[in-house]
């Protein structure tokens, strides 16, 4: 089979998917015939941050327990090939093997995961349109089992953007629905070692909100969302230096909204290593900005002109605040109607801005 066929075999069953998991689902049953693997992790990602949010989707690889432990490698400790460079890379997939001369021990989560639970090895990828990840995914091969060949990681890096697009699709914002506000902001509190200590009724509130997926047990009766527990240990890594980056993620809820997920790490006296503080709370408009823009295909001067039409403004008004010709409004309002299915602002307003 050409990689051609193989690649459009791939597409057309993840492009009658209904959602981001079925589509997960649909995607690696296909894509097993083509590259056979014994288990996998596919997950959707914060296309800002990179930090893996819902939904996931865990086949064959051990219980949450582990799937903590495999973010918490990720994160922290120094691997081959992690998603973050992986997804800055000029092509977004490797196989582990490959990419340690066939030592995959040199990497950590090989060392302390991978190893013991009988991986031959991993062929990961990150799913991204643009500079945008969408995803990320990781197939096994058990012991004895073949390094994951040229062929197959050319067709997971082909799968990337086409991958990646069908994602930010099913991440548009949702029809009016139920409130997902509590009364305050979600508190979660996380020791200097990971264990969650202290959770205010709020974050509880937020948490029932969110869709099932792998999670990890806590002291506090509940078990805690891996996209929860992974952006506090981002913010354990950025503390250690790790990390340049955000810990901040924004998590669909099963109604379709979206809540924003945020951690820091605190100080102790004399600069000891302190709690890390994780805030959750419904999404302000800035912090669906880059969803609503990607979801949609929108340049971020159609997503400008977007939110001045949801201010009211007619088409001089936001002529003349944007420096632009009406006719150049009128023909960024066009292509804004066209790309969100539109055909009047107020149903432009409605589609783009409804849970805001």
């Amino acid at each position: 089979m050409t990689e051609r066929r193989r690649h459009a075999e791939v597409m057309s069953a993840a492009e009658r998917a209904g959602d981001a998991l079925e589509l997960f689902s649909r995607a690696s049953d296909r894509l097993r015939r083509l590259v056979p693997y014994d288990a996998a992790v596919w997950t959707a990602t914060d296309p800002e941050t990179g930090l893996v949010t819902a939904p996931m989707l865990v086949d064959n690889l051990g219980s949450g327990e582990r799937c903590g432990a495999y973010w918490e490698s990720e994160l922290l400790e120094e691997n081959v090939l992690a998603f973050r460079d992986l997804a800055r890379a000029a092509v977004p997939a490797a196989g582990l093997r490959s990419a340690t001369g066939d030592l995959p021990a040199r990497s950590a989560r090989f060392r302390r995961l991978l190893g013991a639970q009988g991986v031959d090895d991993e062929l990961r990828a990150v799913l991204r349109t643009g500079d945008r990840p969408w995803g990320v995914v990781s197939l096994f091969r058990m012991r004895p089992g073949a390094a994951f060949g040229p062929d197959e990681v050319a067709l997971l890096a082909d799968l990337s953007a086409p991958l990646a697009d069908r994602l930010r699709r099913f991440a548009r914002p949702a029809a009016p629905g139920g409130a997902t506000r509590a009364s305050a902001p979600g508190l979660l509190l996380f020791d200097e070692y990971g264990e969650a200590t202290s959770i205010n009724e709020e974050a509880r509130h937020y948490l029932a909100l969110l869709p099932d997926g792998p999670s990890v047990p806590s002291a506090l009766g509940l078990s805690l969302p891996i996209w929860v527990v992974g952006t506090a240990l981002q913010a354990r890594a950025i503390s250690r230096g790790r990390d340049r980056g955000t810990a901040r993620v924004r998590i669909r809820t099963v109604d379709g909204r979206w809540l924003t997920c945020h951690a820091s790490c605190l100080t102790g006296p004399g600069g000891r290593p302190g709690p890390a503080a994780l805030v959750i709370e419904p999404a302000a408009p800035a912090d669906l900005a880059v969803i609503v823009t990607q979801a949609y295909g929108l340049t971020p001067r159609e997503l400008e002109i977007a939110r001045l039409v949801a201010q009211g403004l007619p088409t001089a008004g936001i002529a003349a605040a944007l420096f632009l010709s009406p006719h150049t409004v009128r023909g960024h309002l066009k292509a804004v109607f066209g790309k969100t299915g539109v055909s009047s602002r107020g149903e432009l307003v409605a589609r783009l801005f409804a849970e805001r």
